[in-house]
C-alpha cells in the first residue's frame, strides 16, 4: 500500500470516500479480488489527498486506473 501517513481528511470526506469505494467495488464482476479493491482504495485515496470530493469523479477515477493497470 502507498504511504498515506501524512494524509488527513474530513468525516465528510471519509464518507464520500467510502462511498466511492463501496460503489466501484459493487461495479465489477465477482469474484472481486482482494488486490483489485487495493488498487481501487489506493486511487481513492491518492485523488482525494488531491483534493477531489466528488464520489462519482473518485469512483470513475479509481475503475479508470484499475483497467490500465497491469492484471492482479
Amino acid at each position: 500500500m502507498l504511504d498515506f501517513s501524512n494524509a488527513s481528511f474530513s468525516p465528510e470526506t471519509i464518507d464520500v470516500m467510502k462511498a466511492a469505494l463501496d460503489t466501484a467495488v459493487a461495479s465489477l464482476p465477482a469474484p472481486v479480488s482482494s488486490a483489485h479493491i487495493k488498487s481501487i482504495a489506493e486511487t481513492i485515496l491518492r485523488t482525494a489527498k488531491e483534493g477531489e470530493r466528488d464520489p462519482v469523479i473518485l469512483q470513475r477515477m479509481a475503475l479508470m486506473e484499475l483497467q490500465i493497470s497491469p492484471r492482479c
